[in-house]
Formats: C-alpha cells, structure tokens, sequence
C-alpha cells in the first residue's frame, strides 16, 4: 500500500517540478497570488535596486517585477525549482529563508510569498526578511491565516474537496498569525500594514468548473484565510 506523502514535505516540489509554469496546473493559485503581490511592489528608485525573493520557487514573481527595474534574486531549497528561476531571469540563491547568506541592508525589496505557512518558527523569517532590507525599503509577506476557517478553506476544502491545492502541500500547524508577523517586523523598525486577500468569486468559479483563465486576487475585509502584510523599513 503506498505511503501517504508527509505534509509539508520540501520533496513534493521536486516531484511536481513539472507543474510551475504548467498554465492552470498544480500550482495556478500561486500565480494568481504572486500577480497580487507584485502590485504591491514599487518600481526601482536607483539603477542597482534589488529585489530578494524569499521562497521564489521557480520565480512566479518574475514576469510580474521584471518591468519595474530590479535585479530579482531568489532564494530557496529546492534546486530543481531554482534551476527554472533561472531561466525566468532570476538570481539563484539555494539557502534557507531562516538563514540568508546575504548582507545586511541589501535589498530595495524583500518579498515572502507564501512562504511562511511552510516553516517552523515563522518569525525567524520574518526577522531575516527584516535584516537584509535597507532603510526605506519596502517589505511585503503573503500567507495563510492560523484561524479555524483558514484550515477549513486552504486544506479541507482547497486540497481535499476543489482540488486548488496540492494534497498535503500545507500543513496547518504551521499557519501564520498575522500578529506574529506584525510584532517581529515592529521590532525591527518596520510598521505593517495588513488585509486579507481572496480569489474573485465568479472567475474562481468559473475555474473549478472549467479549469481554465486566471484568477484575480483581490482585497477583502476579513484576514480569515489568506492576507497581505506590507510596509517600508524606518530611515
């Protein structure tokens, strides 16, 4: 009988190399977030701006900001992921997020995209995101909200029931308040602003049903499931 895959195994990725940039495949609701994410990203204020990824896996991110002027550098586990980072213009840097072999106050921007739901002791993250950004840049975070109704959405329902999500790509013990991220980032001299994100109802719809077209995210009252932290680090 086959074993049932861990959840929140970091193999997973790299047996699903082959969905990343597969349109409307395993990993289409990460386009449509990192579409949002990048709207939140300014454009380049100096010609060597950079811009670090956090979590990049095969750079979603890229043919969003690859227009505002930055040098897009991005970090994570899974090789085979960064090899297609590459590809898409990326800098690949293979290293854990809680551990950035960068410098100090070297980023014009760090971006956490749905990355903090998959580690242990987010704020680490958080705090290293925080460390590596210069003052006056910009700091944006997406992730899953550690609420009931956060688990009931991104796993029973989106894994399990939709098919919108990886079986077993998530693990809820893991998901992120949003306090924890706004208190780690206070700490460290930067002020979030946070709320909550949502797939648009009739085009969401009209995926399940057809599994085609792109989703947009758009913004929503409630922080229940998925929500947006962003802000600009202290001169």
């Amino acid at each position: 009988m086959p074993v049932a895959p861990l959840r929140n195994d970091v193999r997973q990725y790299e047996r699903l190399a082959g969905e990343w940039w597969r349109p409307n495949g395993a990993f289409a609701m990460l386009h449509w977030i990192a579409a949002a994410r990048a709207g939140l990203v300014p454009k380049a204020s100096r010609p060597d701006a950079f811009l670090v990824d956090l979590g990049c896996g095969a750079g979603l991110l890229a043919p969003h900001v690859a227009p505002r002027g930055y040098r897009h550098i991005g970090v994570d586990l899974v090789s085979v992921s960064l090899v297609q980072a590459r590809e898409h213009g990326l800098t690949p840097v293979r290293a854990d997020v809680r551990a950035l072999p960068l410098a100090d106050s070297c980023a014009d921007v760090v971006c956490a995209g749905e990355i903090l739901e998959h580690v242990a002791r987010p704020s680490t993250v958080v705090a290293e995101a925080c460390r590596i950004l210069r003052p006056g840049g910009t700091l944006v975070f997406d992730t899953i909200n550690a609420t009931r109704v956060g688990r009931f959405v991104a796993v029973t329902l989106a894994e399990l029931v939709a098919g919108a999500a990886v079986k077993g790509i998530h693990d809820p013990a893991l998901f992120v308040s949003p306090r924890v991220v706004v208190n780690e980032c206070a700490r460290h001299g930067v002020s979030l602003t946070v709320r909550g994100i949502r797939p648009a109802a009739a085009q969401m719809l009209r995926w399940l049903v057809t599994r085609r077209g792109d989703v947009r995210i758009v913004p929503t009252r409630s922080t229940a499931v998925l929500y947006q932290a962003w802000g600009v680090k202290e001169a």
